[in-house]
């Protein structure tokens, strides 16, 4: 294990990290509120540590895959750390684990709060909760490489340890200008939404924080009726943007580039768009008669399914009350996510799609024993490597999913709020059903459940393996055969 080299690029985090605290500052000297110190305080204290870690380069600069994986687990437990001080500095939210739980949910775009009345706190502490959906939307470490020059091939390590879904490939020939072409379609689309909601008549700071949660499809609120409060309009907005952001980045890539044809080979895309179509007439169906209309239910139902399905967890209604096939609907919705390669949660469309084809090989094997059934997605013959990967993710999936629920019935509530109170963390929701529906919060689970769910959220934002790294004794060693005193150049 390369120890120094994951000490130098977890400085660097802290040091982003440091940078990033200053705009909450910046936010409570425009509002006058004293919350913001304590996020300029914890941002010296971030650039002191930064700049202390960071102050050697690593004389071996050699890592692999083991210690992608171990850095971008460790960073992002460290960041959560560290951006959950300025709660409990400023007593907004004084427990630890509360500070904590909602720092997680930030930064994992999971959106669950533990807190009864969001607006009972300050400007600094909405916008940093917010603003934490936008950071961990996209990855800090796909923003680190737009800016930390990294030699070698080796820091793909880093993407992929980060980056949602079965695989992850350049947009380019070099990362770095993958990891440009990426945060520059992300900013675009964030500052778009920012313009057109302020347009329709939206407050700059409700549009800012809309914005930074729909982009980083996290769904932290600053209302305590989410977006139940907004015009249709600016709904309809935040409804369109969802949408788009639960498409894989490389769609958009693909619009600007000139290979706009090879947007119709993604799969995953289609299936995504015929699934929201889908669920939204399935949904506005049945609560037809909650509306009163046929365009109130539409509406309603488009943004519920746009919210759930990529996992950003804004709520216009409490759709526990709607009808029991609707909300079984948003349930399945919850598991399958949005597509890979966007900054939606959830197992994601491609492995759905990946399963049911592996499922299709081996009902045609037993029919046709000498058959030869080749798998192909998006045009492309699918390698086993990723078919096992699908496979292999799922079942550890289901695993954790079962004893997860199986620790938060300790609680003595409900069957549906257990599970979907972990199906929301897993999967990087928001809200679940029953007591954590829209309008209840996580604050009633115990400090271990709550320490439970926040291994649900990294471990789902990180899509299970870097997180289970952590736990395997055999990665700490110090040496290992084979790598040598070999140096190559990293930063």
């Amino acid at each position: 294990m390369n120890y120094s080299v994951i000490r130098y690029i977890i400085g660097w985090v802290i040091k982003l990290e440091g940078l990033f605290l200053l705009l909450p500052s910046l936010v409570g000297l425009i509002y006058l509120e004293p919350q913001g110190w304590s996020f300029f305080f914890v941002s010296l204290l971030c650039l002191g540590i930064g700049f202390f870690l960071t102050g050697k380069k690593p004389e071996n600069q050699l890592y692999f895959a083991r210690e992608g994986f171990v850095t971008v687990s460790l960073s992002w437990i460290v960041m959560s750390l560290f951006g959950s001080l300025p709660f409990m500095l400023s007593g907004e939210i004084s427990h630890p684990v509360d500070a904590l739980f909602e720092t997680v949910s930030g930064f994992t775009t999971t959106g669950a709060s533990i807190l009864s009345d969001v607006e009972v706190l300050s400007h600094p502490s909405l916008f940093w909760r917010s603003f934490t959906h936008w950071i961990g939307g996209m990855g800090v470490f796909v923003f680190l490489l737009t800016i930390l020059p990294m030699a070698g091939g080796y820091h793909m390590h880093l993407m992929r340890a980060e980056s949602p879904g079965p695989s992850v490939g350049k947009l380019v020939p070099r990362l770095r200008d993958t990891a440009k072409i990426l945060y520059g379609i992300y900013i675009v689309m964030t500052l778009l939404q920012i313009v057109l909601l302020i347009a329709v008549g939206m407050p700059v700071f409700d549009a800012l924080t809309a914005s930074f949660g729909t982009a980083g499809t996290g769904g932290f609120g600053i209302k305590a009726d989410s977006f139940a409060g907004y015009s249709a309009v600016s709904q309809m907005i935040v409804t369109i943007f969802m949408i788009l952001f639960g498409i894989n980045f490389n769609a958009y890539y693909l619009l600007l580039g000139k290979h706009k044809r090879e947007i119709f080979k993604m799969e995953e895309v289609r299936w995504y768009l015929f699934l929201i179509v889908g669920a939204t007439l399935i949904i506005a169906f049945y609560i037809r008669g909650f509306y009163g209309s046929v365009f109130g239910a539409l509406h309603h139902a488009a943004f519920q399914v746009g919210s759930i399905i990529t996992t950003t967890g804004y709520s216009t209604a409490d759709f526990t009350l709607w009808h029991p096939v609707a909300r079984s609907v948003m349930a399945l919705l919850m598991f399958i996510g949005a597509c890979a390669g966007s900054t939606g949660g959830g197992i994601k469309v491609s492995r759905i799609i990946i399963l049911f084809k592996l499922v299709k090989q081996d009902i045609h094997r037993y029919i046709h024993p000498r058959g030869i059934k080749t798998l192909r997605f998006d045009g492309r013959i699918l390698d086993k490597g990723t078919s096992s990967g699908v496979t292999g993710f799922i079942g550890t999936y289901l695993l954790i999913f079962t004893l997860s629920v199986l620790l938060l019935s300790l609680n003595g509530f409900d069957l549906e709020t257990n599970f979907t109170a972990v199906a929301s963390a897993f999967n990087n929701i928001g809200p679940g059903l029953s007591l954590v529906g829209p309008m209840g919060h996580f604050g009633i689970f115990t400090p271990f459940s709550k320490l439970v769910l926040i291994f649900n959220m990294l471990a789902g934002r990180l899509e299970l393996y870097p997180v289970l790294v952590l736990l395997a004794p055999s990665v700490w060693k110090t040496k290992e055969p084979g790598r040598g005193n070999q140096k190559r150049g990293l930063l």
